[in-house]
């Protein structure tokens, strides 16, 4: 191989970690649950079953915290749910995952509360 796709093996070996590491979708922050990048994570009231019912325009406003090819759960209580469009979402004691497109920066939590049915995770 030359020097060159050793380089460009390097680089995207690099950018792909970050989702490889099962303890990198989320974590424990301050009493509540936050992605990799320290952003607030969500529980919507009317997901049901181990099933997410936040879809389309939903979706778009509360994107769900999406499973990577290579990630597995890290503790028992994380799981993975099958989203109506066949991708896969993480989900902590049955209950999906979700940021808010609201939140701009790690630590905002704008979206507690919202229309009674969206709630910060906690563990």
């Amino acid at each position: 191989m030359t020097r060159q796709t050793l380089s460009w093996m390097a680089l995207f070996t690099a950018l792909a970690l970050p989702g490889v590491a099962s303890a990198d979708h989320a974590m424990e922050k301050g009493g509540m649950l936050v992605d990799h990048a320290g952003m607030t994570l969500y529980t919507f009231d009317k997901d049901a079953g181990g099933k997410s019912m936040c879809n389309g325009e939903c979706a778009t406003n509360w994107p769900p915290l999406m499973v990577k090819a290579n990630d597995e759960p890290a503790k028992d209580k994380w799981t993975v749910v099958m989203r109506d469009d066949g991708s896969k979402q993480w989900a902590y004691d049955g209950k999906p995952l979700y940021t808010f497109i609201k939140d701009k920066k790690a630590g905002d939590m704008t979206g507690d509360g919202m229309k009674d049915v969206w709630h910060v995770a906690k563990p």
